[in-house]
């Protein structure tokens, strides 16, 4: 008579891990929604980079319309600009080829609105901005940890930049009060990005890296100033 064979029990967990692994393998992985990313009214889709406690859109805000749908006026013409006190952005140097890589500049008013950012997400307070620095090792170091690697569109040298922190930081340059572009927009040299605490009546807190530093310059600005957004998670 043919002897029956029994299985072990450490034989059915092998047998079993075996057919489990058999299944995943065999199965369709669907990659086609991207994770850690949030998309704006407009539909353009940023990566998102977890810092310590917060969550930050990794590209610049390129948002034409509030996330209530509403528009957010394109000023190109500078005696317009000089004299908007309510929400206006452009794009740098008025060329919408420069959206997709340095996003729009603001006024200070679009970012008081606090209809800027995606639902989910806002400009970040003075305080936010001081969270991260500090998270990065301070005002002297933490810009070369924010800049984006290398010289592609950072100036050489771009002193130190690492980007640690995954932010990626960008030279957006910035757009005057009289409507004209700094002199350094466009060139590599400066990055400058708003927070939404004014200072006073007239200017509000802002934060900026430059291709020579290794810090970040916390500073107030002319609230008609046209500045980078980046966006962080409520």
């Amino acid at each position: 008579m043919k002897k029956i064979r029994r299985i072990g029990f450490w034989q059915i967990v092998i047998i079993g891990f075996v057919l489990l692994l058999t299944t995943s393998c065999n199965e369709i992985i669907d990659t086609s929604t991207p994770i850690n990313t949030v998309t704006d009214i407009d539909g353009n889709v940023y990566h998102t980079v977890a810092i310590g406690t917060q969550v930050w859109m990794v590209e610049n805000l390129k948002t034409t319309r509030f996330k209530d749908g509403s528009s957010i006026p394109n000023v190109t013409d500078n005696a317009a600009w000089s004299n908007l006190f309510t929400p206006g952005y452009c794009w740098h140097k008025n060329e919408i080829t420069n959206k997709e890589t340095y996003g729009a500049l603001y006024n200070w008013f679009a970012i008081s609105s606090g209809k800027l950012c995606p639902a989910g997400w806002h400009v970040p307070t003075d305080a936010e901005w001081t969270i991260l620095i500090d998270y990065l090792g301070g005002e002297s170091v933490a810009g070369s940890k924010l800049k984006e690697a290398g010289i592609l569109h950072w100036q050489t040298p771009n002193t130190g930049a690492t980007n640690e922190s995954g932010i990626a930081a960008l030279p957006g340059g910035y757009r005057e009060p009289k409507g004209e572009f700094g002199p350094m927009a466009g060139t590599g040299h400066s990055g400058y990005f708003w927070s939404s605490n004014q200072s006073n009546l007239n200017n509000a807190w802002y934060r900026s890296l430059d291709y020579s530093e290794y810090g970040v310059v916390r500073l107030e600005l002319y609230k008609l100033h046209g500045l980078s957004v980046r966006c962080i998670k409520d």
